[in-house]
């Protein structure tokens, strides 16, 4: 007990560490790396961490982000009947993004608050799962073939706040992986879970997904101090190091920060072949 609690506070101290030698990235846009950029991002429902409810605020920082590929956590109201927040007509004439197809809801933009947007494709299937918990949660699965060349798998997920809860959704969601696919599989969402080590229900997608990425803590905002957002790949090397998009406006628009990575559908297609070659 004792090694995870150092362990624990070992991870804070060096993301205070980090945060008092960083600065908030300029507004404007980097050069966009090679490859599809998907991120994460728990949209709070449009509330800041100033408390104000501004979708205008959340869309700038998708907007900023500029992805192929988006989740969204918490778009939608999560009590009576779900509505959708956000502006997705505008969001989409402005960034190109459009959402996956859904069905089953009238007001909602996704699935339990999930979304997912993407850019210049097609969707070639669509899952909506509901997920084991007390609490009302769930998981949105798409298959996208992209413009540009290639398909992947999208596992958009917004996981419970009691670890045993967790412990059944991560199970679940491994038995889906289970379906004999060999597509690219990207998980990606709020999985709140802040604990590590051996009691982490993490540790259940490694027999998915392999060995876990390194924890990139991106709550709250403003002292992001826990990794519950992460984004993790069936295959080894075809992501990026995960970031968070740290922007003035992003540490005040939810109390997450955006999390991003890139794909590398090339690195996926040679790891396939060696596979192939070596069965």
């Amino acid at each position: 007990m004792r090694k995870k609690k150092e362990s624990l506070r070992a991870s804070i101290l060096e993301s205070l560490k980090n945060r008092k030698n960083s600065h908030p990235r300029p507004a404007s846009k980097p050069d966009r790396p090679e490859g599809t950029l998907i991120a994460s991002y728990n949209v709070h429902k449009c509330v800041g961490a100033d408390r104000r409810f501004d979708p205008e605020r959340t869309s700038r920082v998708i907007h900023e982000i500029d992805a192929d590929v988006i989740g969204l956590q918490e778009a939608d109201t999560r009590f009576g009947e779900r509505t959708g927040i956000l502006d997705l007509r505008r969001l989409e004439r402005e960034t190109g993004l459009i959402p996956v197809p859904i069905t089953g809801t009238s007001k909602a933009h996704g699935w339990h608050g999930n979304v997912v947007l993407f850019k210049q494709g097609t969707v070639r299937d669509v899952h909506q799962i509901k997920l084991p918990g007390l609490e009302p949660r769930g998981a949105l699965i798409a298959e996208i073939e992209l413009a540009h060349g290639g398909s992947i798998r999208i596992i958009a997920a917004h996981l419970g706040l009691l670890h045993r809860s967790r412990a059944q959704q991560t199970r679940l969601i491994v038995d889906l992986m289970n379906d004999g696919s060999e597509m690219p599989t990207i998980l990606l969402g709020d999985l709140n879970e802040w604990r590590l080590g051996d009691r982490s229900s993490l540790n259940t997608f490694q027999t998915a997904f392999g060995p876990l990425p390194p924890a990139v803590p991106s709550f709250p905002s403003t002292l992001p101090l826990l990794a519950l957002d992460r984004i993790m790949a069936n295959r080894r090397g075809i992501i990026s190091a995960v970031e968070v998009h740290d922007s003035p406006l992003a540490r005040v628009a939810s109390d997450h920060l955006p999390i991003k990575a890139v794909v590398s559908l090339e690195a996926s297609e040679a790891e396939a072949r060696s596979r192939s070659q070596t069965a």
